[in-house]
């Protein structure tokens, strides 16, 4: 009997990455991404942050192609296409869905003083009730500084999407959203339940550009012929999920009900974890957007915090302390130093500013270092410990928000590989950290599976995600790991 597959595409900034799950036995049977370099990005001016659509399509076909070719899959034993993507990202049609311009992406910072400016005309309380965060550096101020900086082109605009959207336009020739991804753009009104008609008519957009709303798990289109006959898949094909890359990686570990967390841990770090009802910081230290299973009935949000010193922490230090000695071997070092590092404080804020301290740029800085008493091995573990003290300040806001933090689901990956890393945080918060293995375009591949109706529910999609590890907090020390993270927040506060 043939194979049955569901098709994962994951958007990244750096590469596409497609993924082909087995339907029946939930094992990835092949992956690639593409490029193998890091795809480039277009600064034209400081600050600046641009990429073709186009680059983002033909990387995507490529990787397919070689998936296919890997397994030897033919496009009709393919069921259904899911999609993640970066988030944030503006991209521009006409009304012959042709791209106007480069997509403004997630890290493009030119549309700061868009949004601050409507947050503070607009006023800050219904900015905050209506959209759960300022309007910021989203989606909508992007499209705020095109139709200022770039009024012809604003005129030719049919629709805007987020890059998901994108690819799923090129699949489909159909133009559609989620809710999800409006409240990812800051364009969802959470108190009315709909599109943020406020937000468009202080910036004079017309809610016309926005694209026709489907929901998360549904076939949102069909792939179409041109496309089918480009990429070699079935024509009529159901693409039947779409998400932002964090709401997509809780997907992947199967993160949907209210206190259940996901984190991950590469060049920066984020915990993501679904709340119940609707709320938001009030000094937007973290963001809230709908999650992929919130509808105007039922409230799911996903609350984000985005740590930016994380792995550059630790690969900062494995160049410049340790060059000498591997990764394993560095969290060997720093196993052999005490809870709380002998007094050696690491804040990891080196790589900009960090939204978790409202926007401050406040450095990295190694406090309590005696020539006399420390070594490297102080340095590497206070490092460590530095990253996961910055994850559980962030995780004390959402807990204010009403969050009940008991359970972290991770990918074994990255920092996550450090039994130390991994101790230190279900020490310092108190929480059992789960790890899996999974990726973000084999969670994308299961949503598509329940999109289209293929499972029944996300409990049977992901019946069969491999749990690798669980850590138990050390009830033991976890006195001495609450000291040390007490220690390390004096220090954080004479900052």
């Amino acid at each position: 009997m043939a194979r049955r597959y569901l098709l994962g595409f994951d958007v990244g900034s750096s590469s596409v990455k497609a993924s082909l799950t087995d339907v029946d036995n939930g094992e990835i049977v092949a992956s690639a991404f593409y490029p193998d370099h890091e795809a480039p990005i277009m600064a034209v001016k400081a600050g600046w942050a641009e990429q073709d659509p186009q680059m983002w399509w033909d990387n995507a076909k490529l990787a397919l192609k070689k998936i296919m070719t890997e397994c030897g899959a033919k496009g009709e034993d393919i069921l259904a296409i899911g999609i993640s993507y970066q988030m944030h990202g503006l991209v521009c049609v006409d009304k012959n869905q042709q791209v106007l311009r480069p997509s403004i992406i997630w890290c493009d910072s030119r549309a700061v003083p868009y949004g601050e400016k409507a947050f503070h005309e607009l006023g800050e309380d219904l900015c905050l009730r209506n959209l759960l965060n300022s309007p910021g550096n989203f989606t909508a101020s992007k499209l705020a500084w095109v139709k200022e900086n770039e009024p012809e082109l604003f005129d030719k605009i049919d629709k805007i999407m987020l890059p998901g959207d994108y690819l799923a336009m090129k699949l489909s020739g159909e133009v559609k959203t989620t809710i999800s991804g409006l409240s990812e753009g800051m364009m969802w009104d959470f108190t009315a339940k709909k599109p943020a008609k406020f937000l468009f008519d202080y910036f004079g957009f017309d809610e016309s550009m926005i694209a026709d709303i489907a929901p998360t798990f549904s076939v949102q289109s069909v792939v179409c012929k041109a496309a089918a006959d480009e990429l070699g898949l079935k024509e009529g094909t159901p693409i039947s999920y779409r998400a932002g890359d964090q709401p997509n990686n809780a997907v992947s570990l199967n993160v949907f009900n209210p206190g259940e967390i996901a984190s991950t841990a590469g060049t920066s770090g984020v915990v993501y974890g679904v709340l119940g009802d609707v709320n938001y910081d009030p000094k937007s230290r973290v963001n809230t957007f709908a999650h992929v299973n919130y509808t105007t009935e039922l409230d799911r949000l996903g609350v984000l915090l985005c740590i930016n010193g994380t792995g550059i922490l630790n690969a900062w230090v494995h160049r410049n302390v340790t060059p000498d000695v591997s990764y394993a071997d560095m969290n060997d070092l720093a196993a052999g130093v005490p809870i709380g590092s002998d007094g050696v404080k690491i804040i990891p804020f080196g790589n900009g500013a960090e939204r978790v301290l409202e926007n401050r740029e406040v450095g990295c800085s190694i406090r309590g270092l005696s020539f006399t008493k420390h070594n490297r091995a102080h340095i590497v573990r206070a490092a460590q410990e530095g990253i996961v003290f910055s994850f559980c300040y962030g995780m004390e806001i959402m807990q204010q928000m009403g969050m009940d933090i008991k359970k972290i689901h991770a990918g074994k990956a990255n920092m996550f590989l450090s039994p130390l890393f991994r101790d230190t945080l279900a020490g310092v918060s108190g929480a059992t950290i789960e790890l899996y293995e999974t990726d973000g375009s084999a969670g994308a591949a299961k949503g598509a599976g329940i999109g289209a109706g293929i499972y029944k529910d996300h409990d049977e999609a992901f019946a069969t995600l491999k749990k690798l590890a669980v850590i138990e907090p050390d009830e033991a020390n976890r006195q001495a790991y609450l000291e040390a993270y007490a220690n390390w927040k004096a220090e954080l506060a004479k900052l």
